[in-house]
C-alpha cells in the first residue's frame, strides 16, 4: 500500500511540474507523447527552430531516464538520493527560468522529469510508469477488455493510480500557475524536497516492488 501511495506522490510531482512547464514554455516536460507529435509536424512543416527544440527536450528527457537508472544503482536502490537529484535539478531551473526565457532554461526541469521515472518500475508486478500515463490507460483498457473475456485477475487496475495522480499534480500546477505564478515552481521543488525526507525515512521494505531498478 505504501507503494502504491508513493508512486501517487511521485506522479503528482511530474503532473505539477510538468502543468506549470507548458503553461510557462508551451512544450511539455514529461507528456514525451505529445512532444513527438509535435515535433514529427514541425519536420513536415520545415520549421526548424521547432526541430531543435522538440528534438533536444526528447534527447534531454531520454538522458535523464539514463541518468536516473545510474543514480538509483549507484544509492543501492534508495529513492532518497535519486529524489535529491531531481529536486536540486528542479531548484536550478527555477533559477534559470525567471532570468532567461528559452527553451533552453527548461531543459534541466525536463531531465528532472526523465530521472523521476527511474523511481519506480514495477508495483504488484505490474510494469508501471509515472510520467507514460498513455501506457498506463492502454493497460488499464486491456485489463479491462482480459476481464470482458472472462479473467479474473485485477492487477491491472494499479495502472489507474498513474494516471490518478498525474492529473490532480496537472490540476494542482495549473491552479498555482493562474494564483501565484513567479512561485509556482518553487513550490514543485518544495514538494520534491517534502517527497525526497519522505522517502529517506520509510524503511524500504514498505515500497515493496515499488523500489525502483535494482
Amino acid at each position: 500500500m505504501a507503494g502504491l501511495g508513493f508512486v501517487v506522490l511521485l506522479s503528482f510531482l511530474a503532473g505539477m511540474t510538468d502543468a506549470i512547464g507548458f503553461l510557462r514554455a508551451g512544450d511539455f516536460l514529461s507528456f514525451m507523447s505529445g512532444n513527438t507529435t509535435r515535433l514529427a509536424i514541425a519536420l513536415a512543416q520545415g520549421r526548424s527552430d521547432a526541430m531543435l527544440r522538440l528534438g533536444g527536450i526528447l534527447l534531454t528527457f531520454v538522458a535523464g531516464n539514463a541518468l536516473g537508472v545510474v543514480v538509483m544503482r549507484a544509492g543501492g536502490g534508495r529513492h532518497g538520493l535519486l529524489l535529491g537529484a531531481v529536486t536540486a535539478i528542479m531548484g536550478i531551473s527555477a533559477l534559470l527560468v525567471p532570468p532567461l526565457s528559452n527553451a533552453a532554461a527548461y531543459l534541466p526541469l525536463v531531465l528532472a522529469m526523465g530521472m523521476l521515472n527511474a523511481a519506480v518500475d514495477r508495483v504488484g508486478g505490474q510494469p508501471l510508469g509515472l510520467t507514460y500515463v498513455t501506457g498506463a490507460l492502454s493497460r488499464l483498457g486491456k485489463g479491462l477488455g482480459r476481464v470482458l473475456c472472462g479473467e479474473r485477475d485485477a492487477g491491472f487496475l494499479v495502472q489507474a493510480v498513474p494516471w490518478l495522480g498525474m492529473i490532480a499534480g496537472g490540476l494542482a500546477g495549473a491552479s498555482l500557475s493562474a494564483l501565484a505564478e513567479p512561485v509556482a515552481l518553487w513550490t514543485a521543488c518544495a514538494f520534491g524536497l517534502a517527497l525526497t525526507i519522505v522517502s529517506a525515512a520509510v524503511p524500504r521494505t514498505w515500497l515493496g516492488e515499488a523500489s525502483g531498478l535494482r
